[in-house]
């Protein structure tokens, strides 16, 4: 029998509004984790230029991906009792997003993001986590999760739910794409390899890949290498500017990332993640896959917020296909 869904998208959501304004300057730190600072003088008042409301989080972008490539998507994440949650779900569903299994507490609330944006593109986020990390493993319904491939994005770092979740696609044959955040990460290599041997794409940058694997991040081809052999299938680690390369165990393959404008780069990395998957599920080839993420990830950053710039189905943007070598 067909399966109800083509992909479940698990993880956060959020509200977002984002800040453009001249008044951002950035400063190099040798104390900054970027190496670089954006600031603003303490006691003043700051005229912001432009100002955008939108809804994201790295669970709530992957969905949108699929539904716009024609996938039959549905979300699970968490909200408050709360405006901006009803907010969350009236967008997902605006786009065909199925929100059904989604969580509401009413103790606290939705997650929110305060996204200050730098005139070169670049962005500070300010992060509320609020209830979206509060996933409570008793209300996942498993029973409801019957989908050909689960997207597992970040989920509070709550290890019974990742294990759960996957033990089910194990269970019921589902395909499993992870793209963990940091909390998942905090669990640590050897926490993290029984569930890494169930995963059919695994997705992370080379910082996150490195930390993970206690490597040095300059090497990214040893990453790669390592985190090929703990996950079942592909292994992708991705250097922002500098492109990607991507494993399945028999080839290594390497792109760059095409000369596009720059607005904004909130969500390029959801949608590189998302777009591979989404023509990965399609066609199993992982150049087209890498070449359709590529377009995807490039055309979100040509728009204010995570989402604005996703392709839909039969469109892979004004750009040349990134070149993909082989080896």
């Amino acid at each position: 029998m067909p399966h109800k869904f083509d992909v479940i998208s698990l993880g956060s959501s959020t509200r977002d509004v984002l800040l453009k304004s001249g008044y951002f300057e950035t400063r190099k730190h040798g104390d900054s984790p970027t190496g670089v600072e954006q600031c603003f003088p303490l006691g003043t008042k700051l005229e912001i230029k432009e100002i955008y409301f939108t809804t994201g989080g790295g669970g709530h972008n992957a969905a949108v991906t699929f539904a716009r490539q024609g996938f039959k998507t549905a979300c699970v994440g968490v909200i408050g009792d709360d405006i901006t949650g009803q907010e969350i779900i009236w967008e997902l569903k605006k786009e065909g997003v199925n929100a059904d299994m989604f969580q509401k507490h009413a103790e606290g609330h939705s997650a929110y993001s305060i996204i200050m944006v730098h005139p070169n593109g670049e962005r500070t986020i300010l992060s509320y986590k609020g209830e979206g990390q509060h996933f409570d493993v008793k209300k996942i319904p498993l029973e409801k999760m019957d989908s050909e491939w689960l997207y597992l994005d970040s989920m509070g770092g709550h290890y019974d739910l990742m294990w759960s979740v996957v033990n089910h696609a194990v269970e019921n044959g589902i395909k499993i794409a992870f793209n963990p955040g940091g909390k998942e990460l905090e669990h640590g290599l050897e926490r993290l390899k029984p569930i890494l041997r169930h995963i059919d794409v695994y997705l992370t940058n080379k910082e996150e890949g490195a930390e993970l694997l206690k490597v040095k991040s300059q090497n990214w081809g040893i990453v790669l290498e390592k985190l090929s052999k703990l996950v079942k299938g592909v292994a992708i680690v991705s250097d922002g500017h500098n492109g990607v390369r991507v494993s399945d165990k028999r080839n290594i393959y390497s792109a760059g990332v095409p000369d596009s404008p720059v607005i904004e780069r909130t969500g390029a990395g959801d949608a590189f993640g998302s777009g591979f998957v989404s023509e990965f599920m399609r066609v199993g080839n992982i150049t087209k896959a890498i070449q359709f993420a590529t377009a995807n990830a490039s055309s979100v950053v040509t728009k204010f917020g995570a989402k604005a710039g996703i392709l839909k189905k039969g469109d892979w943007g004004p750009w040349k296909l990134v070149e993909v070598s082989k080896k």
